[in-house]
């Protein structure tokens, strides 16, 4: 979480020594503006923080479902300028001045925050559809190629060595029949319709739910030939066997594996990179939000101390420890009124402390929202 307080710097990170997990957040020397800008500022920025943690959260969903799940390498690949998480907030975190100009208005800070973490997102949506679509063709072809005989591809099924060849009148039917009726085909597929030569059918192949027979029959009765099989509850496979197509479905087939692990590749990169890019914007958004309700709420001169803080599983203790440091501040923070800090749109897990209780501080949380 960040906290803001007014006063000395000195003052505020000798206070803040006896907590534990805490580092400086040096706040920069923002144009102030004026009043009217603040307050559309404070307006505005909440519904940008929501968008800002939205896109982080995505890129974290994106890196998650690549890495299947695995904590161990997600950790890897959730770095800020290949630092982890932790160090880059607590180990003297500064605002990027080459980026982010403070001499600029804060409208103008806010307005290039938002257009980087739009060109982000965008980014990050172009090449996930980009991968969806390619990954969605490769998962159909291997589907393809597995599944029951009634409805797999058969091109790695039969060879050429099961169709009749050259034939003007003649052709192989293929047909799956389930196994448990594979006695009732054997006794009636001579007689189905006119035309089948008989004892012509031989078995290809069976898995667990059909058998895979060929047959020659008749090309002029084909049609009639499906429509009797279907009323026996057999499965007539519409296959033309050729070697140049089977050859070409299996070159597409290796082309869109190649494919995807390229684009897996290129989406790992951009997510990782875009992590580090977008978790820092948002936390420079944070920053500027802090110092606009602190100005808010304590007044001019701008001069406020940051401190970031990993809470401990006792919250109760932090806020007590973290009121305790800042009591000087309660006569500049309207104590009397039953305000809460940093508006409406406190929310996480410390939102029942806050809604119990005044703080002394200018208070915001930054989302766990990694694991």
């Amino acid at each position: 979480m960040l906290v803001i307080g007014h006063g000395a710097a000195e003052r505020a990170e000798t206070r803040s020594q006896v907590i534990e997990n805490i580092g400086q957040l040096v706040i920069p020397s923002f144009k102030t503006g004026t009043l009217d800008s603040l307050v559309a500022l404070s307006e505005d920025l909440p519904k940008l923080e929501n968008f800002f943690t939205g896109t982080v959260a995505k890129t974290v969903d994106t890196l998650r479902n690549l890495l299947n799940n695995d904590p161990s390498k997600l950790a890897q690949h959730i770095l800020i300028d290949e630092k982890s998480v932790d160090t880059y907030l607590l180990n003297g975190w500064m605002w990027k001045e080459g980026r982010y100009d403070v001499q600029k208005s804060l409208r103008e800070l806010v307005d290039t925050l938002n257009k980087e973490m739009n060109s982000i997102d965008n980014a990050l949506k172009a090449k996930l559809n980009n991968y969806n679509l390619v990954k969605g063709s490769l998962t159909n072809m291997q589907r393809k190629k597995t599944g029951n005989l009634s409805a797999r591809s058969l091109a790695d099924v039969v060879s050429k060595g099961d169709f009749i060849q050259d034939s003007e009148f003649l052709e192989t039917a293929l047909v799956a029949v389930p196994r448990a009726l594979v006695k009732d085909w054997n006794a009636k597929y001579e007689r189905l319709t006119s035309m089948v030569v008989p004892r012509t059918s031989k078995l290809i192949a069976e898995d667990d739910e059909f058998a895979l027979f060929g047959l020659v029959i008749f090309r002029r009765v084909h049609d009639d030939f499906v429509q009797k099989c279907r009323e026996h509850k057999f499965i007539v496979r519409e296959f033309v066997y050729s070697e140049e197509e089977i050859a070409k479905q299996q070159q597409e087939l290796e082309m869109a594996g190649t494919t995807e692990k390229e684009l897996w590749t290129e989406l790992l990169r951009l997510a990782r990179t875009n992590f580090s890019e977008s978790f820092q914007i948002l936390v420079h958004l944070k920053v500027v939000r802090l110092f606009v309700e602190s100005v808010l709420r304590y007044g001019l001169p701008a001069e406020y101390i940051g401190i970031v803080v990993k809470p401990e599983p006792n919250a109760k203790k932090i806020f007590n420890v973290l009121q305790t440091q800042f009591a000087y501040l309660r006569s500049k923070s309207n104590a009397g009124q039953n305000v809460k800090p940093g508006g409406d749109e406190l929310l996480g897990e410390y939102q029942t402390l806050m809604d119990q209780e005044f703080f002394d501080f200018v208070f915001y949380e930054v989302p766990w929202i990694i694991t």
